[in-house]
């Protein structure tokens, strides 16, 4: 059985944060930083080597599969941010009707600028990913 490449890495998450560019992608990862801890209350951790997450679920599948992964989180990429949101969207169309321009992956959610966001229906997509990730796991603060 495989076993899960992307773990805690042990890195500051202040120098991930520090090492971002361009100087606006920096300003958004830090208020993307300061929203995940805000309705989370959790403190980020470094995934691999560029993913901030936020809390952590251990799951095992029907297959037999276990791991864990972070609960929520992002990285900041060159062209935007990349926001995880897990298990995936589930019935979340009201919320990111709401949301402003992105376009989304099956957990991941694209963002080119926060200044377009409606950051209050982002703290309520967080908010609805962690209920309906709970759903299915517990999570825990690390």
């Amino acid at each position: 059985m495989s076993k899960a490449k992307t773990k805690p890495s042990g890195t500051d998450p202040e120098a991930l944060l520090a090492a971002v560019t361009p100087e606006r992608r920096q300003g958004d990862a830090r208020r993307l930083d300061a929203l995940l801890r805000e309705v989370t209350g959790f403190t980020p951790v470094v995934w691999g080597d560029s993913m901030l997450g936020y809390g952590r679920y251990r799951y095992t599948y029907k297959s037999g599969r276990s791991g864990e992964f972070f609960a929520t989180g992002f990285a900041p990429r060159t062209r935007e941010l990349v926001l995880y949101i897990m298990p995936g969207y589930g019935d979340f169309e009201p919320i990111l009707d709401r949301l402003g321009p992105h376009r989304k992956g099956k957990a991941c959610l694209y963002l080119t600028r926060l200044d377009s966001v409606d950051m209050a229906a982002l703290a309520d997509l967080i908010r609805a990913g962690l209920e309906d990730l709970g759903t299915r796991w517990p999570v825990t603060p690390d």
